[in-house]
């Protein structure tokens, strides 16, 4: 964090739920009386095109964009493009990727090579990095859509707010309209911690 704004960058694939987890994220900030400042750039968001989205808060934040190599949080919610944003990381900062590879339009049309090894590339470049497959969590849930929430169960614990204040902005959304998804993403939401926990502990197993 840089003068007590914190610098989230969220991206991936259109369908994914990029967009609606940084507008989770912006509830929770504003909850907790941050100003906050978000944008999104969607190519072709509704058909697998790529998605990005900023979120800055803190006690007085003036534009919404993040220089590039000033994030404190990459989340990815797809392995190429975490590796594509990794730029606008600061020096040593964390990366949240999910594993899960879903090839976007760019590369089907010759514009971008898939990597062969995206995890491994980014940490060449000195990020530290947890990694787990948010739609294999999401579909032994019983629901591919909650991919969204065990990814934002994973950012829970990196967040400078309790992990509490994020948990009910998700659950809001769905006590008045679907209260049968209440508790359904309550459990992704503690599975995703879970990932972030047991990915954390896997990288230091390694290390020692």
């Amino acid at each position: 964090m840089t003068d007590n704004i914190t610098n989230i960058l969220v991206v991936g694939i259109g369908g994914q739920g990029v967009m609606t987890a940084t507008e989770i994220l912006a509830e929770a900030a504003i909850a907790l009386g941050h100003d906050v400042k978000k944008t999104e750039v969607a190519g072709m968001a509704q058909r697998g095109g790529v998605v990005s989205s900023h979120l800055r808060f803190g006690p007085k934040v003036l534009s919404p964009q993040i220089m590039a190599g000033t994030a404190d949080l990459l989340v990815g919610f797809e392995s190429a493009e975490t590796l594509r944003w990794c730029h606008y990381l600061k020096p040593g900062s964390l990366v949240l990727m999910n594993t899960a590879r879903l090839v976007p339009p760019v590369v089907d049309i010759g514009l971008y090579d898939y990597p062969d090894d995206p995890l491994a590339e980014i940490r060449a470049r000195g990020f530290e990095v947890h990694a787990f497959d948010a739609m294999e969590i999401a579909m032994d849930l019983g629901d591919v859509r909650l991919g969204n929430t065990v990814m934002l169960g994973a950012m829970a614990d990196h967040l400078p707010f309790p992990s509490e204040v994020l948990l009910e902005s998700i659950l809001k959304r769905f006590r008045a309209r679907k209260p049968q998804m209440v508790e359904l993403n309550r459990r992704a939401f503690e599975a995703g911690r879970s990932a972030d926990a047991a990915a954390a502990h896997e990288k230091k197993s390694v290390l020692a």
